[in-house]
């Protein structure tokens, strides 16, 4: 069953028809900007695509009422509209893919894959805020997780690269892209993660600001009168490493770092600093740590950030090749010789675990 898969992201849109054994058949990489995309484009790369048996759409958020993939019908619609503030860099995008697919496919099944169900399941410890109960039980006020098709995808890939058995297998995966977000996966199950009720929580992000103290929110709105709106468009657009470097692109930041620029030195050990006490933390969740995997565009691509991150975390057993990790290709394993924990890098495929998910919803409800 060749799957289409629609993955609108904050920073881009991606469109994949995905064939039963995993490859892909025709890929198109969109331009988006604050999750807003040309809707002709999309339709272009959609008619491209032939032979679509079905579609899949990575949505960010499910709320509390979507914890796992389901069909696409308006009833779905509805509810996603009524919590895009979730979301506001993601749910638009997504409701305006499904669209403008729906009008295009009318007749071909559709399945909205959320990427907080890989985290639905998180343990009550790592799930629950401090907050009142009111907070958590009427408003469904919980740490939900993001970026499940990548931390899904990459945690699968860990034990075939090792050789090993998922069963026990203990992984951090690091999704560094636009957005950033680390996951503890324990034998294959996501047992903690650093994004939360939205994903903007957790690490330094390339528009986001990652955590900040919510005392600061109320101070702002206290003593600069600041609203919610601008709130929201400050942390979301305005922060991250766009308001440390002045540009929120990671190889401008690591190539200005070199060159002795000094906020963008600053912003780089800012990034990497949250990063490796984040991979700490998730390596905490699971008393100890067999692998670190990145994935997504910056930890992909970017050998300076894998190399200042690891190097801060040789306590948990971790120390890569420098010859390994400067001519990285395709999935591979960048670990210095008897490193007790190994370090991975893997190439995002987020729309491999999308296309499955398509697949067991529809041969589900066909039971």
């Amino acid at each position: 069953m060749p799957v289409l898969v629609v993955n609108a992201g904050s920073s881009s849109l991606k469109v994949s028809l995905v064939a039963d054994d995993d490859s892909t058949i025709l890929e198109r990489d969109l331009k988006a900007s604050a999750g807003r995309f040309d809707d002709s484009e999309l339709r272009g790369a959609v008619n491209e695509m032939e032979g679509v048996e079905a579609v899949g759409h990575r949505v960010v958020h499910g709320g509390p009422r979507y914890p796992a993939s389901v069909r696409v019908d308006t009833q779905l619609v509805n509810y996603l509209r009524s919590i895009s503030d979730l979301a506001p860099l993601h749910l638009p995008a997504s409701l305006a893919g499904i669209a403008a697919v729906q009008s295009l496919l009318p007749g071909v099944p559709a399945v909205a894959c959320f990427d907080t169900a890989f985290h639905s399941n998180l343990p009550a410890e790592a799930s629950t805020y401090a907050v009142p109960l009111e907070w958590r039980t009427r408003l469904g006020i919980r740490r939900y997780g993001f970026h499940g098709f990548s931390h899904a995808y990459a945690a699968r890939r860990a034990p075939e690269l090792l050789r090993r058995s998922e069963a026990s297998l203990r992984v951090v995966t690091c999704h560094l892209g636009a957005g950033a977000s680390l996951a503890a996966v324990l034998g294959g199950r996501s047992v903690d993660t650093t994004m939360g009720f939205t994903p903007m929580e957790g690490l330094v992000m390339a528009t986001r600001s990652g955590s900040v103290d919510p005392g600061m929110v109320l101070w702002l709105q206290r003593h600069e009168g600041m609203t919610e709106p601008e709130l929201n468009e400050a942390l979301d657009l305005r922060s991250g490493l766009y308001a440390l470097a002045g540009v929120a692109d990671m190889r401008e930041v690591v190539r200005r770092a070199t060159t002795g620029d000094d906020r963008s030195r600053l912003a780089l050990d800012v990034y990497v600093h949250r990063l490796r006490s984040g991979i700490a933390s998730m390596a905490a969740a699971m008393n100890g740590l067999d692998a670190v995997v990145f994935t997504g565009g910056v930890g992909e691509h970017s050998a300076p950030v894998r190399a200042k991150a690891v190097g801060g975390l040789r306590f948990l057993g971790l120390e890569i090749s420098e010859e390994l990790n400067g001519n990285v290709s395709g999935d591979a394993d960048i670990s210095a010789p008897g490193a007790a924990a190994k370090t991975l890098v893997v190439h995002a495929r987020e729309d491999v675990e999308v296309a499955r998910e398509v697949r067991r919803v529809i041969a589900d409800r066909g039971r």
